[in-house]
């Protein structure tokens, strides 16, 4: 990090703490919001807000689920309001028309949550109450209304401006390390020796994402091998017996996990800002690291292929590369994007299907949702702008000869399968 970014950050973390947990709410929540939004005054709004927050994390889901419907309903916009601001607006444009439009255009929740952020620790208590928000609401159409509007603050407060990349690494805190192995997503941390192989060996790196106001909760981290050569299987990655090689030999970064932290964060996108913060830091580095790829699952093969009626499970290894390698080519889902998440996710960030390859996750999970099959994507640093925007505009897959070549094999087996 830069000394200006220690230094915001050690600033942060004095003045960002938890909540005064011991505090309880003496009055019902929804009259404490109604009356937060309408406070002027900075000491009892704090109070409120506090009692808001602490009073909130006291209550069981039923009773969650009640506050959020409060939140949707009753600190909701008002459609006649929105209607005769903007015919005035439209009449005479100008300053105050505009204001009173664009008051009456954002619902009163909003302020709600601004205002609660202002209490030290807010904003760790905000992302876990969008958390919650998700896991209840899902479904009902006015809580799902109201996420739009944590996602719309959560934008601004999350940006790429306010994060701060940090190397993770075995001298790192123990508390920084524990939550790395927590929230492992791709391929589970069994022990903290497998945490060691993973962070201690010079050709091993980890970076992480962190924010000011949440300096102990890493956003999300990738974990990186130098290699030389692009890997074909994730066993050879992370085997225990591997020989660790000096960083300076190395001629490509692989990027073989990625994982998202924090639930209340979902949707709020850091991983574009990520690998190409990792890949330009490592490139400015390490003069020999020439090519950047990730080694990643493909979660959505198998239940394509079953969606499809494709039987797959006594395929070959060779026809289970030959699927997947159609499936990312040609399976599409919502909006014509890629039916595969992890696919949609390095596409949409530049990257290109390199290479397909059996038998690289032999793991149960691996197994299960793709037979064992994994892709590398690669990043071609002076190319990821020009390949995001044709991705964006045209949702074509950009890939290699010799994935389109490989994924047109899968065709006959297919229908052979049916």
């Amino acid at each position: 990090m830069t000394l200006l970014a220690d230094l915001l950050s050690t600033v942060f973390e004095r003045r960002y703490r938890q909540p005064d947990t011991g505090r309880k709410a003496t009055r019902p929540l929804a009259d404490l919001t109604r009356d937060l939004v309408g406070s002027t005054g900075e000491t009892s709004g704090l109070a409120m807000a506090e009692d808001i927050l602490n009073g909130y994390a006291a209550l069981d889901d039923e009773a969650k689920l009640g506050f959020f419907h409060h939140l949707a309903t009753e600190m909701n916009i008002d459609p006649e309001q929105v209607r005769s601001t903007l015919d005035a607006y439209e009449r005479e444009p100008s300053k105050a028309s505009y204001r009173n439009f664009m008051t009456a255009a954002e619902p009163r929740r909003q302020e709600l949550i601004r205002r609660l952020n202002r209490v030290p620790g807010a904003t760790e208590a905000l992302v876990d109450m969008r958390a919650d928000l998700l896991r209840l609401g899902r479904g009902t159409p006015e809580l799902e209304a109201l996420d739009l509007d944590f996602r719309h603050l959560f934008a601004s407060w999350f940006n790429r401006g306010f994060l701060v990349l940090r190397p993770i690494n075995w001298g790192s805190p123990a508390h920084i390390l524990e939550k790395i192995i927590a929230y492992e997503a791709v391929h589970a941390i069994d022990s903290w020796d497998d945490l060691r192989r993973r962070l201690q060996p010079a050709d091993r790196r980890c970076f992480a994402f962190f924010h000011p106001a949440m300096p102990d909760e890493p956003l999300i981290f990738v974990e990186v091998a130098l290699t030389q050569g692009i890997p074909s299987s994730v066993q050879a990655l992370l085997a225990e017996d591997r020989a660790a090689m000096p960083a300076s030999r190395a001629d490509t970064a692989v990027f073989y996990s990625i994982s998202n932290c924090q639930a209340g964060l979902a949707s709020i996108s850091f991983g574009n800002s990520l690998i190409k913060q990792v890949a330009a830091d490592l490139a400015a580095e390490l003069d020999g690291l020439k090519t950047f790829v990730t080694l990643s699952p493909i979660p959505g093969l198998t239940t394509w292929l079953d969606r499809e009626k494709i039987d797959h499970k006594k395929a070959t290894p060779e026809q289970m590369q030959a699927f997947a390698a159609h499936y990312l080519l040609s399976a599409k889902g919502r909006g014509d994007l890629p039916f595969d998440p992890v696919a949609r996710f390095h596409l949409g960030n530049g990257a290109i299907v390199h290479a397909v390859h059996a038998g690289a996750d032999t793991s149960p999970k691996g197994q299960s949702q793709s037979g064992g099959a994994m892709v590398n994507y690669l990043y071609d640093l002076d190319k990821v702008e020009q390949n995001h925007e044709k991705f964006a505009t045209t949702k074509s897959v950009m890939a290699t000869a010799e994935v389109k070549s490989l994924a047109k094999t899968a065709l006959p087996t297919a229908k052979k399968e049916r």
